[in-house]
């Protein structure tokens, strides 16, 4: 019990530290606040989901005593629940009907873990709530939201000396349009990406206590695709329920944006040259972004025509897990 809690509260110090780096002003902070997650998930999946809770809410209590309430919401909205919930989620598994370990040969039962998926359906969830949350702080109705992002945005943007003002007022909205959308991506990306990199701490060093993912069967349930459809519906309505709609679709947009990743993986199963292909559309789409469309493409298209059982039915057995 002691490790356990030395483990909490290195790793609560630690995801506390990346959080509160952010009013340095430094660039690098900006990444260190956004994967603030990272520490609390690896305590997670190492040592189990209550050693994320204590770290979690040490932190967030420091951070309430040194900043004021407001910074230990945030910390625990932002941080230490999703830490401690996705973490939770990851190692979450249960008994395969029929599927039970020899009880003579003393093998442990085969077990059913939370499906991939699921997990990104509650990334997504965490990234609506944190940038609706953020939203909401600037005014309960759409008008005063955009409003005062708006003069933010002049403030910032006209300090500086080379755009005229008509050019200033044209940038500042569209990134009005653009801010929330923005940020509810961020999230999804930096959420996906801190889990994924504490699962390969956790593996390397040991202490993962679940078989890797084959990230390649990664699917979102059926009824996503419906919400996606609703919220974008919504999007056209006006006022905060639109505005609120188009994070919950710019979440989604990404949820099958991965999910198209694991299509093409599967669908490139018999290319030669395979890994240096991939490589070239990861980097296209990190360099310039937009490509991401098409990967949203692939997973919409995988869900609606069953693109990877049509292939796997056609293609010798898939390579083992990457």
């Amino acid at each position: 019990m002691i490790a356990i809690l030395i483990v909490a509260l290195a790793a609560g110090a630690a995801s506390a530290l990346m959080f509160a780096s952010i009013s340095s002003g430094a660039l690098i902070s900006l990444l260190l606040y956004f994967l603030a997650p990272l520490p609390l998930m690896v305590s997670a999946l190492a040592w189990g989901p209550l050693t994320a809770a204590i770290g979690g809410v040490a932190a967030a209590s420091v951070l309430g005593v040194i900043f004021g309430l407001p910074y230990c919401i945030a910390f625990a909205m932002m941080v230490a629940l999703p830490g401690w919930w996705l973490g939770h989620l990851a190692l979450l598994g249960r008994p395969i009907a029929g599927a039970a370990g020899d009880g003579t040969t003393q093998q442990p039962p085969v077990l059913e873990w939370y499906p991939v998926g699921r997990i990104l359906l509650w990334v997504a969830a965490f990234a609506v709530i944190t940038t609706a949350a953020a939203l909401l702080t600037l005014g309960s109705d759409a008008d005063t939201v955009t409003g005062t992002l708006r003069r933010g945005l002049l403030k910032v943007l006209t300090t500086g000396e080379g755009l005229p003002s008509g050019d200033i007022e044209r940038l500042v909205d569209m990134l009005v349009i653009l801010a929330p959308l923005a940020a509810t991506i961020l999230a999804m990306v930096t959420l996906t990406l801190s889990l994924w990199l504490a699962g390969k701490i956790a593996q390397t060093s040991g202490r993962l206590n679940r078989p890797w993912p084959d990230f390649r069967t990664t699917a979102l349930p059926a009824m996503t695709l419906v919400a996606l459809s609703v919220a974008v519906a919504i999007c056209f309505v006006g006022g905060m329920p639109a505005l609120l709609a188009q994070i919950v679709t710019a979440a989604l947009v990404i949820a099958y944006a991965f999910v198209g990743f694991a299509v093409l993986h599967t669908l490139t199963l018999s290319l030669a040259n395979r890994g240096f292909w991939l490589s070239g559309v990861y980097a296209v789409v990190v360099m310039f972004g937009w490509p991401i469309v098409a990967m949203f493409a692939l997973g919409i298209a995988d869900a609606v025509f069953g693109l990877r059982q049509r292939y796997l039915q056609t293609r010798p057995p898939p390579l083992p897990a990457e």
